[in-house]
């Protein structure tokens, strides 16, 4: 049996068991994508996205599932357009894949196809599972904020979100403001105070702009960097939260 959503525990292992993985088959193109499921019948699912030099079962996604599926809670990941199972070589160095995102993002490799791709994975699993009455929540900073967006603004199945360490000002991101003020779930959005990459006047920006009436922008000390420790605690309680708010309606 699941343990309780209501739970905040931590879970006593770093580490989630190995995932079931899969291909979601969207528009011609493979996905590769993991699932990640808690002892019995998940209390809710949330969809993760990695940044820009992970993959789908990168240590970011990783501590995410650690923490969510002691709560009852599933964890759904695919591979981002460049990133994991989707690079012919196979090379899985964050370097070489924060590079590759990089360029892709700039030619606008991704930009509403990747949202259109966690959709048909969020479809494939919820489906076959017979999930279809779970809440759903997402988690993703950095490239998950900037593929996530357009994604929260499309499926309005998503009822709390965990975004952030993106802004307006960043190369190639004039689209967003349109999508984020077109989204109406619950959303947690974080920022590193000293972030190298992104500027705090565009990210005060995208935060301004998300159109959900339940938001907050929780700012952090300290330069760009995944999810983790303490962010990592508030951004589950909050997602544990709203969702638990959802299972109760």
């Amino acid at each position: 049996m699941s343990r309780s959503i209501e739970s905040g525990e931590a879970p006593a292992t770093p580490e989630p068991g190995v995932p079931e993985r899969f291909v979601v088959e969207h528009r011609g193109v493979p996905v590769p994508a993991a699932l990640w499921t808690p002892e019995g019948r998940p209390a809710a699912i949330v969809q993760a996205c990695h940044g820009g030099s992970g993959h789908k079962e990168s240590r970011a996604i990783l501590a995410i599932a650690a923490r969510l599926l002691p709560l009852g809670i599933a964890v759904l990941a695919i591979d981002g357009p460049v990133q994991g199972r989707r690079r012919a070589d196979g090379n899985l160095d964050p370097a070489v894949a924060r590079q590759s995102f990089r360029e892709a993002w700039r030619a606008g490799v991704g930009r509403t196809s990747m949202a259109e791709e966690m959709s048909a994975a969020l479809d494939q699993v919820l489906a076959t599972r017979q999930w279809s009455d779970l809440p759903v929540g997402y988690v993703g900073v950095s490239m998950g904020t900037a593929y996530g967006i357009p994604y929260l603004a499309a499926d309005r199945r998503v009822k709390a979100a965990v975004i952030g360490l993106w802004s307006t000002t960043y190369a190639a991101s004039e689209h967003l403001a349109g999508f984020a003020r077109k989204m109406d779930c619950a959303v947690w959005f974080t920022q590193q105070w000293n972030d190298e990459f992104f500027d705090r006047e565009g990210t005060a920006a995208l935060f301004d702009a998300i159109g959900s009436p339940d938001k907050r922008l929780v700012a952090y000390p300290g330069p760009h960097v995944e999810l983790e420790g303490e962010r990592l605690t508030d951004a589950i309680h909050f997602i544990r939260g709203r969702l638990l708010e959802e299972s109760r309606r």
